[in-house]
């Protein structure tokens, strides 16, 4: 009988991706109010180090799994893999973090077991002693309350932002090894290196700080006034749609509905008015500071510090400011 939650925990080179803590702490608190265990796995090759990083958290049990066609990730590879895992501990519910791996194979392994997959959620509540899932419809115009029905296991993912990674409740957790069987005839696709547009293309999800842009800015060349902050506080730069369309920053930039879902620990927004479209982008950041000269942007109903004026002068004040904190 099925039964627990098992989180996924994503990695590269046995770096544990600090997104998937967020998985972790959704599992502890549906754990907690319907009475079942939590166990993570991670996939790969020579993980140790990563299991018992994850063992500091409070789950029961990390199961690892190291094959060499594990050693580079594959949607077949980890499809296959994980499966077998699933079969082998029988677990109720798979909880996932919604990262570009895992809206690659999750999908595939949920239909490879003919279950559905609920994806990118914002939240859950539990009814009956049941999670439903929350998910944002129409680019987060709607939000609709979602219940797995049909046989264990359910599948779902969880939006990045919805839950604090950091707040995941410590403990010491059994490690445990699984054997999986893979073959070159269920892994039929060849690893390749891992995409980056450019090179300096960087993940905005793993960033702790970031200093993103909007319209506001007027032109190409004011760019150069954020970059410089960014510089200053030592963070990453982003922008809203609009800058990204006209070619004023990469795409890999852009965060919103469209581009990257980000949760820093401070997400400074210059010149963003807050179309719905970007906020689902980055509502879930920890701390969210505003600068606008409308004082009505929908941007400062999220903000937790709003500046009103001309981003042509807070904006150098600021740059200013920090590079004196750095000497």
């Amino acid at each position: 009988m099925a039964n627990g939650i098992i989180v996924f925990i994503e990695h590269v080179d046995g770096k544990v991706n600090r997104a998937s803590y967020e998985a972790v702490k959704a599992a502890q608190l549906i754990g907690s109010e319907t009475g079942q265990e939590v166990s993570a796995v991670l996939l790969g090759q020579a993980v140790g180090d990563a299991a018992a990083e994850v063992a500091s958290k409070k789950v029961k049990t990390v199961y690892t799994v190291e094959n060499e066609w594990l050693k580079k990730y594959t949607a077949d590879a980890y499809t296959q893999a994980f499966r077998q895992v699933i079969e082998q501990v029988q677990p109720a519910l798979v909880l996932m973090t919604h990262t570009y791996e895992v809206r690659d194979f999750a999908p595939k392994l949920a239909a490879s077991m003919k279950k559905i997959l609920l994806g990118d959620n914002i939240g859950y509540k539990i009814e009956d002693g049941k999670p439903v899932f929350t998910r944002q419809v129409f680019q987060g115009k709607l939000a609709v309350d979602v219940a797995p029905v049909g046989d264990d296991p359910h599948f779902v993912s969880f939006q990045i932002g919805t839950f604090r990674g950091d707040e995941s409740e410590a403990g010491q957790a059994e490690i445990k090894a699984l054997s999986v069987n893979l073959d070159a005839d269920v892994v039929r696709q060849q690893p390749e290196e891992r995409f980056k547009e450019a090179k300096a293309a960087v993940d905005l999800s793993q960033a702790p700080l970031i200093v993103s842009v909007g319209r506001g800015i007027k032109e190409m060349k004011n760019i150069e006034l954020i970059r410089k902050l960014a510089d200053a506080l030592g963070a990453e730069i982003a922008a809203s749609r609009p800058i990204c369309d006209n070619d004023w920053l990469p795409m890999d930039r852009q965060i919103g509905s469209s581009g990257q879902t980000v949760a820093p620990k401070l997400y400074l927004a210059v010149g963003i008015s807050g179309a719905i479209q970007h906020l689902v982008g980055m509502k879930g950041s920890r701390t969210i500071v505003a600068i606008n000269k409308d004082a009505e942007a929908p941007i400062f109903e999220i903000a937790d510090y709003g500046i009103v004026g001309d981003l042509f002068e807070i904006v150098p004040a600021l740059t200013a400011e920090a590079e004196k904190m750095k000497q």
